[in-house]
């Protein structure tokens, strides 16, 4: 009966797992509801909380036209990557990664996607900030620098934050903006905190118990059959 228990147990913590997401998801909301916070209140809560769902509003200017670029990203099935340029908002605080946008890949990885960065100068950004979980497994940055239209990108394979700044030789906040407006791009936006929804979760919490139940159901038919047989021997 070990298996059973043990799709038992896969169902139990597919729910947990469920409940999980729909009271993150209730506080993703009410993030999104509340007023905007400034700089330095985002870099207060973020040393303590993650701070994903929270809106920020900030004047900031573009450090430099260097693009940087998440490599293995996915859109509507597309293949591609996720844009980004560094701001800052004052000489003494950490610089702020900002989203460009979601930007297919060519299939000759040698060819890069031909963006134009946003140009050195003032901007009021809002927008929504997230944090990205390290993978345990693969959290190296794994950077390669390339030189493209008189500006430097950077194509990196995971958002590593405290790698990347090792990298740009600057500290950076410990989130990313994606504005709800990004100056001189119009690039597509995703938003997936939530990569599985509570819903997901639930389905496959009864794909556990139904597996379960048809082992339950089978060990009880095997069962039945072997003691008929054992009080009801055949005899020639």
């Amino acid at each position: 009966m070990s298996v059973f228990s043990i799709l038992v147990k896969l169902g139990l913590w597919q729910l947990d797992r469920a409940e999980y997401k729909q009271a993150w998801q209730t506080t993703l909301a009410e993030r999104q509801a509340a007023s905007a916070l400034d700089y330095q209140s985002l870099l207060n809560l973020a040393n303590n909380d993650p701070v994903t769902g929270y809106r920020l509003t900030v004047d900031t200017i573009a450090v430099s036209e260097q693009i940087l670029l998440l490599d293995n990203q996915v859109h509507n099935g597309q293949v591609g990557y996720l844009a980004y340029q560094l701001v800052k908002v004052s000489e003494s605080q950490p610089w702020l990664m900002v989203e460009l946008g979601f930007v297919g890949a060519n299939k000759d990885r040698r060819i890069l996607p031909a963006l134009t960065p946003m140009p050195n100068q003032p901007y009021e950004l809002t927008g929504r900030v997230y944090q990205k979980q390290t993978n345990p497994l693969s959290e190296a940055l794994y950077a390669e620098t390339f030189s493209m239209n008189n500006h430097e990108v950077i194509r990196f394979q995971n958002l590593n934050l405290v790698a990347l700044a090792e990298k740009v030789g600057h500290e950076l906040a410990p989130a990313v903006l994606q504005p709800d407006v990004t100056p001189t791009m119009t690039l597509a936006k995703p938003w997936t905190p939530i990569p599985l929804s509570a819903q997901k979760h639930q389905g496959y919490a009864l794909q556990w118990f139904t597996m379960a139940a048809v082992f339950l159901g089978l060990m009880l038919w095997i069962g039945f059959k072997t003691l008929k047989k054992s009080t009801h021997p055949i005899t020639k």
